[in-house]
């Protein structure tokens, strides 16, 4: 089965969330949070750290898990499980370093919760937890 490796990046109360491409297969022009695949022989935690360096230029430092959940839409995306983090503490300014993604923005919460254009509607419930843990 697929795995896939998410970072929720968290400052100053607020959550970093990029635009998916609209050429992308999977949640299309969509908000999502950065991350990707886990290659074979590969951790969950160094595909965090290799796909943020690729998508956004940035070394994770400070991350701990927090979640994980089925791909929520199976029948279009194929199975997978999702493991998400929460990264507090990187070196570098994220910056769109691909073609995967169009846009980078700073939500709050009350903003990033009634997004209609999330990629997976179950983020909304770790968007509390994560911004309550500073």
């Amino acid at each position: 089965m697929r795995r896939t490796a998410g970072a929720f990046f968290v400052k100053d109360g607020r959550v970093l969330l990029a635009r998916r491409a609209a050429h992308k297969e999977t949640y299309p022009d969509c908000w999502d949070i950065v991350g990707g695949h886990v290659e074979p022989g590969e951790t969950v935690e160094q595909a965090l750290i290799r796909e943020t360096m690729e998508e956004l230029g940035v070394t994770p430092l400070q991350f701990e898990a927090v979640g994980l959940f089925a791909e929520p839409l199976p029948e279009r995306y194929g199975e997978a499980v999702h493991h998400f983090f929460r990264v507090t503490e990187w070196r570098g300014e994220p910056s769109l370093t691909d073609d995967e993604h169009t846009e980078l923005r700073w939500f709050t919460l009350d903003e990033a919760c009634t997004l209609e254009d999330l990629a997976i509607p179950e983020y909304r419930e770790l968007f509390a937890i994560l911004l309550t843990r500073s």
